[in-house]
């Protein structure tokens, strides 16, 4: 059972704490991805796992073993970089079999090894060939096999996908979840995309400034976001936020109207409240059916969905995805409607949920 499990964690350079103290729990065979933005402390935390980066406070435990101590190739684990890392005077085979020739592993075992680790991904066909031989996606392919190899108790990926194209990008997305879900190993994967997370991971781990914001199953996340960082961050096109002030009748949104809120508020909630709304939860209506009364700003077509910049009265923006045939036009007076439940209140000072 190869289970990570972080208590207490701390990293500082110098007098700056990068990781103020964080636990987490990672389940044995489980695919989590660390996601958040740029300087969040998730690839510090990556290295730390894998020993490239000192711990300075706290414990860590893979399969129930404390590792603070221990250096990366005592861990057990494998590592993935985003610049792959291969050496460009060795081939592929060469490249795969090295940890496993520095481990004095005999000829048999990394013959063996290369084979099982070239069919699953194949490299077959290019294992003489030199890196610089090899575009993006085969390298991607070869610095993965060469953690396969080892077979390793845990993998690590950081930021793998980062260097290829956008066509790329997706078709390895598939392939690592792929992988993932034939060796059942445990797996920890750092992206700021938050896409790759949504579409790869079993659980998600939002972070921001070295803290955790939220831990959860990728629906349940963008569902029912804690707060409102995980509610923006999560989500393309990210969730509208509407300021209003909380009344009788429901959230006062100034020029914008009153939304009814009674359902879905707590009876002790703020006087001030965010509101909000993803975009492919708002639809067009008729003005008499319509929450809002707004003008079409921008018209984008993706070629399978419309996505709209809508201007409110208020001159608050918000956006709206609608399908790849609706008929609108910059300048229109649009109705915008939606449904109730699909709403998620904040509060403003706070940030976090709230919940009736």
């Amino acid at each position: 059972m190869t289970e990570v499990t972080l208590s207490g964690i701390r990293k500082r350079y110098g007098s700056v704490e990068i990781i103020p103290g964080l636990d987490l729990g990672i389940e044995d065979g489980e695919f989590v991805v660390l996601v958040g933005p740029s300087g969040c402390g998730k690839s510090t935390l990556l290295r730390m796992i894998a020993g490239l980066e000192s711990i300075d406070d706290g414990e860590m435990k893979i399969a129930g073993r404390r590792v603070n101590a221990l250096s990366p190739r005592e861990r057990n684990i494998a590592m993935v970089f985003q610049n792959y890392a291969l050496y460009p005077h060795m081939n592929v085979r060469e490249n795969m079999a090295f940890s496993l020739k520095l481990a004095k592993a005999d000829k048999a075992t990394i013959d063996q090894q290369i084979a099982k680790a070239s069919a699953i991904l194949g490299l077959d066909p290019l294992l003489d060939r030199l890196p610089r031989q090899l575009s993006g996606g085969q390298r991607q392919r070869v610095a993965m096999g060469r953690a396969i190899v080892r077979d390793p108790a845990v993998f690590l990926f950081d930021e793998p996908l980062s260097n290829l194209d956008a066509k790329l990008r997706v078709q390895m997305r598939a392939e690592i979840r792929g992988l993932h879900d034939r060796l059942k190993a445990t797996t920890i994967y750092v992206t700021h995309d938050q896409i790759e997370a949504m579409t790869m991971a079993d659980k998600i781990v939002v972070m921001r400034d070295g803290r955790i914001e939220q831990t959860g199953r990728p629906m349940d996340l963008y569902s029912n976001p804690a707060n409102l960082f995980v509610a923006t961050f999560l989500g393309s096109p990210e969730m509208n936020l509407l300021a209003g002030t909380r009344r009788e009748a429901g959230l006062d949104l100034g020029e914008d109207g009153v939304v009814a809120t009674g359902t879905i508020l707590p009876s002790d909630a703020p006087q001030a409240i965010t509101l909000g709304l993803r975009p492919h939860d708002i639809r067009i209506v008729p003005a008499a059916d319509a929450a809002f009364s707004a003008t079409v700003a921008l018209v984008e077509r993706t070629g399978a969905e419309t996505v709209l910049t809508c201007a409110l009265p208020s001159g608050h923006r918000v956006c709206v995805v609608g399908p790849a045939q609706i008929e609108v036009r910059t300048g229109e007076r649009i109705g915008l409607a939606f449904d109730p439940s699909h709403l998620r209140c904040f509060d403003t000072q706070t940030g976090r949920a709230l919940a009736a």
